[in-house]
């Protein structure tokens, strides 16, 4: 990027973050999801630390959000209340370390302190002579509302700070001993005299939002959209009852002032001495390994906790190093916040390519900027069709929200025009096939665009990959770059000419010896014998995917009864409705499509698949598999479930009854957790299905 549109990029970037981070610290709403506004706010600080003459005194990075809202006394901070640079990965906290031990070699002698970042309203309380005389929130960092009134009606905030047992204050002192200034301690601990400050997290419990908003919804006011907010809006109303009414919480983080501690662990075990709650997965770490166990415990444990987190927070432990490193803007070097994988991010869309399927079907792709989601590094995204595009007003130069859950594919959610720059493109459909040249059509009523060509390449080799797919006749060793290669040197033109194959044909092929011919040509012909429902899979029929294909299994039992269905009889199937209907009958009344058929079923033996239980042990339940199974193979496991009356389905909701985890689980798992479905490993599954 040239420093131009570096410099027209960034003040795009300020102008939309001022906007929305007024929306989240001011007005208590977000049009975007906050996922979204940190991706912004990281790539504007990306940027800057690239162009560093760009970076002015007003930008977002050099200024804590919020402003002083009207009705509330305006109190300044002794010491500004920082924001904290963000990073999601351990390679940027590795960074990050790295970076400031060059700076100051302190940083490693007295390790890490790895603090929950919780999701909630930072807040200052004051205590004189040990009372508690003011509470104020971050505001602008150096400016912010007094809402003292508020934060007394917290009961996990001591209106008079604790003063802990002669034995207490022993174990502290011994457990620290030589790293602090024990006299100033114990005096603080124990006299409270003069003005101390605390810095810490209000927050709505889950289960506290989970009641209030079943109090709203009877009364018939507007539910509150998450505890965040709701924990907001309660510190900011003018009238205590409120504030009070949504039962509030309080975790601390930071001591002000000198305390006579000398590291930022101490300081935690301080403040809980002195009565303030601190969080259950703090600790000290020695190295950014350490944090990583830390990221992992708290993340296998995030959706079962009673409040919202997004992270954590790392510190330099050395009071003094993380001092003497200074602040850049408005961040400390010494701390910055790892979050986890954003299931949201940002990103521009560089360029729109036409993807060409097995049923002939152009699927425009968004060709993307490289965005972290969900764990995983994000290029492309489909866009479906020409109306979804149109839908979501998107050009090629957009900047766009992006979204990852689980094991959805990602998904362009979101334009931000605001962000334009006049550059950008708009997009329209081919009139012609990318592949073949041929004319596509897009039929009355439907979204698809089609190519006209029957036989274009692009159709033949995701066809010819789709048949030999792990759901349909899952015949290892035919990767996409082999498929392609058979098509190419006319080896195959249609699937049935796979088991037409001898060894000999391939020897010219580079590559292919011997040794591989034999074994690839035996790995086809075993799978000659085939299941009902995997055939009528890998027909590649538009619509059908691996679970309609075993609701035709059970209706029709063979494929020649279902060959013989009328379009009513395929419309009244349970599962399958008009649309694929259609698709089915269109298909099986397709000469040149049953041609190809025909020639298949002249080498493939399509076992009649027992499918006539109606009702059995496990009918009424609905299954999802995920991760390789020991004792059988996964498919199998699905047939054996099937057999006894359950479901199966490729995709978990909260219909799911069970999911079964292997080997290797994929992130099926982790949403089955969050939406509370029951979980089987595999001893527990083979005991369920006897």
């Amino acid at each position: 990027m040239t420093h131009a549109q570096a410099a027209e990029r960034i003040a795009k970037l300020r102008h939309e973050i001022d906007r929305y981070r007024y929306q989240y610290h001011v007005l208590d709403k977000l049009e975007i999801s906050e996922a979204a506004l940190d991706a912004l706010k990281h790539e504007l600080y990306k940027l800057e630390s690239e162009f560093p003459d760009l970076i002015t005194s007003d930008s977002p990075t050099q200024r804590v959000a919020g402003e002083v809202a009207k009705g509330f006394k305006k109190v300044t901070h002794d010491v500004r209340m920082l924001s904290l640079e963000d990073v999601f990965s351990f390679e940027e906290a590795e960074e990050w370390l790295v970076r400031i031990q060059k700076i100051d070699e302190r940083c490693a002698d007295k390790g890490l302190y790895a603090e929950v970042k919780m999701d909630g309203l930072a807040v200052s309380l004051i205590y004189q002579d040990g009372h508690l005389v003011q509470g104020s929130t971050r505001g602008d960092g150096k400016v912010g509302e007094e809402v003292t009134h508020n934060v007394k009606t917290i009961e996990s905030i001591p209106l008079v700070l604790r003063v802990p047992s002669e034995k207490e204050l022993d174990a502290y002192c011994k457990k620290f001993k030589g790293e602090l200034d024990e006299k100033k301690l114990r005096s603080t601990v124990t006299k409270h005299t003069g003005r101390l400050e605390f810095r810490g997290e209000i927050y709505m419990r889950r289960s506290h939002l989970k009641k209030l908003n079943a109090e709203l919804k009877k009364s018939g006011e507007a539910e509150l959209a998450n505890p965040r907010n709701a924990a907001a809006g309660g510190i900011r109303q003018l009238d205590s009852k409120i504030a009070a009414e949504r039962h509030l919480s309080f975790m601390g983080w930071q001591a002000v002032g000198d305390t006579g501690t000398r590291t930022h662990e101490q300081a935690h075990e301080l403040m809980k001495l002195l009565g303030f709650p601190s969080n259950e997965f703090n600790t000290y770490c020695e190295s950014i390994k350490d944090v990583q166990k830390v990221m992992d415990k708290i993340g296998d444990a995030r959706d079962k906790l009673d409040y919202q987190l997004d992270g954590v927070v790392i510190n330099i432990n050395d009071d003094r190093a993380f001092a003497d490193l200074g602040i850049v803007g408005k961040t400390p070097r010494g701390a910055v916040a790892w979050k986890f994988a954003a299931e949201q991010g940002t990103t521009v869309v560089r360029d729109i390519k036409i993807s060409v399927g097995r049923t002939g079907v152009l699927t425009p792709v968004a060709v993307m900027d490289p965005v972290q989601l969900a764990g995983t590094t994000v290029t492309h995204s489909t866009l479906h069709n020409e109306d979804e595009i149109r839908r979501l007003g998107l050009k090629i130069g957009d900047t766009v929200i992006v979204e990852k859950a689980g094991d959805v594919i990602p998904k362009v959610i979101q334009v931000l025009p605001k962000l334009r720059t006049g550059k950008e493109k708009t997009f329209h459909m081919p009139t012609h096939c990318p592949i073949c040249g041929s004319k596509v059509t897009r039929k009355e009523g439907e979204v698809a665009t089609m190519c006209t060509n029957s036989r274009c390449f692009a159709q033949e080799l995701a066809r010819l990959r789709h048949f030999v797919s792990r759901d349909a006749l899952d015949i290892r060793g035919l990767g996409i770059k082999i498929v392609e290669t058979f098509l190419q040197e006319g080896i195959v033109s249609e699937p049935a000419d796979l088991f037409r194959i001898q060894p000999g044909d391939l020897g010219g092929l580079e590559g292919f010896g011997e040794i591989l011919s034999n074994k690839l040509v035996k790995e086809i012909q075993d799978h000659r014998k085939v299941t009902l429902p995997r055939f009528i899979y890998a027909l590649g029929i538009r619509h059908v995917g691996a679970e309609t294909a075993v609701l035709l299994a059970r209706h029709f039992h063979s494929f020649d009864k279902l060959h013989e269905a009328t379009l009513e009889e395929l419309d009244t199937i349970e599962g399958v409705g008009e649309v694929v209907a259609k698709a089915i009958y269109e298909f099986l009344h397709d000469k040149e499509e049953m041609k190809h058929v025909d020639h298949i079923l002249d080498y493939v033996d399509v076992q009649r698949t027992a499918y006539n239980v109606q009702r059995g042990p496990l009918t009424g339940t609905s299954w999802v598999f995920t991760g390789s199974l020991e004792s059988m193979a996964r498919e199998d496991a699905k047939e054996k479930v099937r057999t006894l009356g359950a479901d199966v389905s490729e995709s978990v909701s909260k219909k799911t009854t069970y999911v079964v985890v292997g080997v290797d689980p994929g992130s099926k798992a982790d949403k089955a957790k969050k939406l509370g479905v029951e979980i089987l490993n595999e001893k527990e599954f083979l005991k369920k299905v006897g």
